[in-house]
């Protein structure tokens, strides 16, 4: 449920920023929105190298889950650490 909602958060703030701009958001938002989104995106670029390993083991196309990854970092990629972690301590769970 959390995991949801941050990525609903997320969305939303990229939306917004995305909106903010074709159209004036109240009290000069469009510029710190901006900033906000782009700082995330930032961060998850680097959180997409350095988590790379993780990000690749997404059982869908890698494009997909590289995408995920720059969109909602850890969001995406812990889950998929967590398995392969499951996986490490106890191989009969394939």
């Amino acid at each position: 449920m959390a995991n949801t909602l941050s990525k609903a958060l997320l969305s939303a703030t990229y939306l917004v920023a995305i909106i903010s701009l074709f159209v004036a958001l109240p009290m000069g938002a469009a510029p710190v929105v901006q900033k906000l989104a782009l700082a995330l995106i930032a961060v998850h670029v680097l959180e997409c190298v350095l988590a790379f390993k993780y990000v690749k083991s997404y059982p869908g196309p890698l494009l997909t889950s590289v995408a995920l990854a720059l969109l909602f970092g850890l969001l995406h990629w812990m889950p998929l650490a967590r398995a392969a972690r499951q996986t490490a301590e106890d191989p009969s769970r394939l």
